[in-house]
């Protein structure tokens, strides 16, 4: 009767055990779950992100004042780089917050490219200093730069 007993208590024993066993796989499984959906989802916002997060990104590397002193007809030749993640187009210039036109509007300029760009009729004067702003064709103030004639 001992050994009898002892076997039911050995078996009492394992069922309690394969019972106690399936919540910690069920756990297991569980988390595992979250975890690869939460990556799937950190994924596919991660890549939303990007395909969201271009930017305009232009720099005035120089500006070479072109005619004589004075004239009406004076030009700007200014030389830019894209530093951005997208091509941007410039649309239209500003030289002191008067807007002129650019020879061959819109100007591209790729992402990671050079270009020069040539404002017309500025009139400048030796010795004045001249602020030039460039506007993409979105109306993005995409560059800067202020230089002494």
């Amino acid at each position: 009767m001992n050994s009898k007993g002892g076997i039911r208590t050995k078996m009492k024993k394992l069922l309690k055990s394969k019972k106690a066993l399936s919540p910690v796989v069920a756990a297991i499984i569980l988390i595992a779950v979250t975890v690869a959906v939460s990556i799937a989802v950190a994924a596919w916002m991660g890549a939303l992100t990007f395909t969201f997060m271009k930017t305009e990104e232009l720099k005035i590397t120089s500006m070479t004042f072109a005619g004589q002193t004075g004239n009406s007809s004076n030009t700007i030749q200014v030389a830019v780089r894209n530093s951005g993640s997208n091509k941007i187009t410039i649309a239209s210039a500003q030289v002191n917050g008067v807007v002129k036109a650019v020879t061959s509007a819109p100007v591209d300029v790729d992402a990671g490219g050079t270009g020069t760009l040539t404002i017309e009729s500025v009139g400048w004067s030796t010795g004045n200093k001249y602020r030039v702003v460039l506007l993409s064709q979105t109306g993005t103030k995409v560059a800067a730069y202020e230089d002494t004639a």
